[in-house]
C-alpha cells in the first residue's frame, strides 16, 4: 500500500498459540479486528510477538495472514533485525513478499556491532528492500541520536526510529532535536510514558495490543488539547497493567495474553517455551484488576 507519514498508535500483535504451542489463527485474525475496530492507525509484528521463537516459514506465514486480514486498512510493520547482515536482508525481502508496508530493524545485539558496521547493516537492508525502515533502539544495542541522523543520511529507506533505551523521555527529545528533521520518532517501551513523548517530538506509539482503545482515546486527547483527560485514560487503564507487568521478568507475554482471554480476543495465555510461570498471587492479583478494568470480560 501507498502510505504517507505514519503516525499514531501502532500496537504489536502477540502472537496467539494454542494449548500444542501451534499458531492459533482463527484468534490472531480476531486480535488484528479487534485493535482495528478500536481506531489504530498502524499494527505490528516484532519482538512483543515473540518473533523470535517463530521458525522461519511461521515469520512468513504470519506475516501474510497479518496483511491478508489487515487488507491494506492500516500499514503493517513488520520486524526484521537479525545478529548477521545477511539474515536481515533476507528477513526483509521475506516480509516484503508476503506483503508489508514497512520493516522494524534491531541493530546487531549478540555481539553488538560499532559505528561503522552498523551503518553497512542499514545500508545493507535499505538496498536491498524498498521499505520504509524504522531503527528499533533497545538497551542491549542503542543507538545515539548522532548514529541514527548518520543512519538516515547513508540509507534511503531508514526514515523512522522507535526509541525504547532508557532514559526513554529524555531519549526522545534527544532524537527529536538532533534528528528529526531526518527521521519520524516514535515511542515503545509498552507506551509508559507515551505522554511525556508526545511533548517532546514523537509522533506516535507501538505498545502492546491488549489496550488498544485506551492508547487511541489518549493520542486523540493530546492532540486536542486535552491533556488530563489524557492523563486520567493513561492512570485508570494503562498503568495498574504496566505496574502489574514490571513486577518479574518475563510476565510480559503472559499477563497480556491472559488479558486477551479475559477480553475475549483470543483463546488461550500459551506462551512459547521457555516462559516463566505466573505465580498464585500474581495471578490473583492480574485477576482483581481485570475484574476492575472489564468486568465481565467486556471488550
Amino acid at each position: 500500500m501507498s502510505i504517507e507519514t505514519m503516525q499514531g498508535v501502532y500496537p504489536i500483535l502477540v502472537t496467539p498459540f494454542d494449548e500444542d504451542s501451534r499458531i492459533d489463527e482463527e484468534s490472531l485474525r480476531r486480535l488484528i479486528d479487534f485493535n482495528l475496530d478500536a481506531g489504530v492507525h498502524g499494527l505490528g509484528v516484532a519482538l512483543g510477538s515473540e518473533v523470535y521463537k517463530l521458525t522461519e516459514a511461521e515469520r512468513a506465514w504470519m506475516t501474510r495472514v497479518v496483511v491478508d486480514q489487515v487488507a491494506g486498512r492500516v500499514p503493517v510493520v513488520i520486524n526484521t533485525g537479525a545478529n548477521g547482515t545477511d539474515l536481515a536482508v533476507h528477513y526483509s525481502r521475506m516480509a516484503h513478499e508476503n506483503g508489508a508496508d514497512a520493516l522494524m530493524v534491531l541493530p546487531p545485539a549478540f555481539f553488538p556491532a560499532g559505528p561503522e558496521e552498523t551503518v553497512a547493516y542499514y545500508r545493507a537492508i535499505s538496498d536491498a528492500v524498498p521499505l520504509p525502515i524504522f531503527i528499533q533502539d533497545v538497551a542491549a544495542s542503542p543507538i545515539s541520536a548522532g548514529l541514527s541522523r548518520r543512519l538516515a543520511e547513508a540509507c534511503e529507506w531508514v526514515q523512522y526510529i522507535k526509541v525504547e533505551s532508557f532514559p526513554v523521555v529524555a531519549k526522545v527529545a534527544a532524537m527529536a532535536e538532533e534528528a528529526g528533521d531526518v527521521l519520524t520518532v516514535f515511542g515503545g517501551a509498552g507506551g509508559g510514558y507515551f505522554i511525556e513523548e508526545m511533548r517532546r517530538g514523537s509522533v506516535g506509539t507501538m505498545p502492546f495490543c491488549t489496550q488498544p482503545e485506551a492508547f487511541v482515546d489518549i493520542w486523540d486527547r493530546v492532540r486536542s488539547g486535552d491533556e488530563a483527560g489524557a492523563w486520567d485514560s493513561f492512570n485508570r487503564y494503562l498503568v495498574p497493567v504496566a505496574r502489574l507487568t514490571a513486577q518479574g521478568a518475563g510476565l510480559f507475554h503472559g499477563v497480556h495474553k491472559e488479558i486477551l482471554v479475559h477480553r475475549g480476543v483470543i483463546r488461550t495465555a500459551v506462551v512459547r517455551a521457555p516462559a516463566p510461570s505466573m505465580d498464585s498471587v500474581t495471578r490473583d492479583e492480574l485477576g482483581v484488576l481485570l475484574e476492575e478494568l472489564y468486568p465481565d470480560g467486556e471488550a
